[in-house]
């Protein structure tokens, strides 16, 4: 029997794609394990928001190739969707699939692996199967491609094969059947949501992603009832940009429809959302959430600069004053609520004096954690080309600071849950003598005592020193 394993770089919705990889391989009758070292075919679904996270990958095929030079290794994501013959000159790379054809890995491994590809490489072009070619030095990154050929890397393994196509055609999602919940993730991801028609100065995704696409509503109640089903207590609800669900469809919905008719048609006992756009965060939105025990009290609002200059600059569609807005209208109907923040520090361009605002308008809001980046420039987006680079040294003390800014306000939110009963579910990672769980407001606890994953407990937090640092609770109970 044939053996796989999966390893995921990224956010939520590259997680949900590579659990529809498992459960897909698995439904093919694919072995799944959990070591590389051991499998038949790696499959890595890659990220590729900052150049890190591509260094990222590649160091991942290296090790891996390094660690079993026997084993076929497929590259998928978004990194596969927008460099693809980067990845198929990697040593150890078999194929590489972009996001526009992840549904056909199990065919693909089923007919490559049962009868080897016979293709003649093209000099100097890529060849597709319809015969059509593209120039390499003049295709950009994320020209549409097809089946495509590539020198070889190796007379035993012949040339990497590449499976990709243009992410624009899509204009629906599927969603892979479910096969229970994984036995590493309590808490399982449903993406409801691909691609985004937001075009930010600094963000490739829309490239490798495609236009905002939703699964329909009866779709998204469907698969929610399996999980429920299968014994999930908490669902996330994942999208690339989430809050533009619905927009695309006919008749048109939008989240908030959705999240009713998953309270009122479905007995998940808490509903948990991913990021959500400032402009997105309304009141009637504030108020469905602070009305339903059902759904946990968390907004992720993403921000990146709290200067005007630089907010225009990167093409965001909102100003300081109107996200912090929209933010005070979180705190006011939901005091408890985590609010989370994306960050990006040394921006093109960026003055000390945009900086500054950032920082003071961050230090002002009422965050419980923030996510910063450094700016990375990605290939073929105008941030690339906007000059007057930040130097990477200035970068490098912007985001320093902003991670202190962001781990003061974590300790200071944490301390003001001193005393209070909170309600979390476990999870499945714990000591001999403890168990983590997770509240409905984010704030990861140590729960006394082993326990299984996936069981709602209360608890008080036992006092703002230990809250902050030991992350502990006590008189726990079922």
């Amino acid at each position: 029997m044939a053996t796989f394993s999966v390893e995921n770089f990224g956010c939520r919705a590259t997680e949900a794609d590579a659990a529809a990889m498992r459960r897909a391989l698995r439904a093919a009758g694919w072995t799944m394990l959990d070591q590389h070292a051991s499998c038949d075919v790696v499959v890595l679904n890659t990220c590729t928001v900052t150049s890190a996270a591509d260094s990222q990958a590649r160091d991942a095929v290296r090790k891996i190739h390094r660690a079993n030079p026997a084993a076929r290794i497929l590259v998928t994501g978004c990194y596969a969707q927008r460099a693809p013959e980067d990845l198929a000159q990697l040593p150890g790379v078999s194929w590489v699939v972009g996001n526009s054809h992840q549904t056909e890995i199990p065919r693909l491994l089923r007919e490559s692996l049962a009868a080897p590809w016979d293709l003649v490489p093209v000099a100097g072009s890529v060849a597709s199967s319809s015969g059509e070619s593209f120039d390499r030095t003049s295709a950009r990154d994320f020209v549409p491609l097809a089946i495509l050929d590539t020198e070889p890397m190796s007379l035993a393994r012949g040339p990497a094969k590449i499976l990709t196509g243009d992410i624009f055609e899509q204009t629906s999602m599927q969603v892979s059947p479910l096969a229970g919940i994984p036995a590493d993730r309590t808490r399982p991801i449903l993406k409801i949501q691909d691609g985004c028609n937001n075009r930010c100065s600094y963000c490739v995704i829309p490239f490798v992603r495609g236009r905002s696409r939703s699964l329909p509503p009866d779709e998204v109640l469907e698969e929610t009832r399996k999980l429920v089903a299968a014994g999930a207590k908490e669902i996330v609800l994942s999208g690339i940009n989430l809050g533009s669900y619905g927009r695309d469809l006919e008749p048109r919905v939008d989240l908030a429809g959705l999240l009713r008719r998953i309270r009122h048609e479905t007995a998940l006992e808490q509903l948990r959302f991913s990021s959500i756009e400032p402009q997105d965060v309304t009141e009637d939105f504030i108020a469905l959430v602070a009305a339903s025990p059902r759904i946990a009290p968390h907004f992720h609002v993403p921000l990146q600069s709290g200067s005007d200059r630089i907010l225009r600059a990167m093409h965001r569609w909102y100003r300081a004053a109107h996200y912090a807005e929209r933010i005070r209208l979180i705190r006011r109907a939901l005091p408890d609520a985590a609010i989370g923040a994306d960050v990006i520090a040394g921006f093109p361009g960026e003055t000390d004096e945009d900086f500054a605002a950032t920082f003071e308008f961050i230090a002002c809001l009422p965050f419980t954690y923030l996510h910063v980046f450094s700016f990375s420039a990605r290939p073929g987006t105008k941030a690339a080309d906007l000059g007057a680079p930040v130097s990477l040294a200035v970068t490098r003390d912007r985001a320093r600071a902003l991670r202190a800014l962001g781990q003061q306000k974590s300790a200071a939110f944490r301390a003001l849950q001193a005393g209070r009963t909170v309600r979390a579910l476990t999870l499945a990672r714990g000591g001999d003598t403890w168990t983590e769980a997770l509240t409905g407001n984010y704030l990861k606890v140590r729960v006394e005592g082993r326990r299984p994953a996936n069981v709602w407990c209360e608890a008080r937090v036992r006092s703002a020193q230990e809250a902050v640092e030991r992350n502990e609770v006590v008189s726990s109970r079922r």
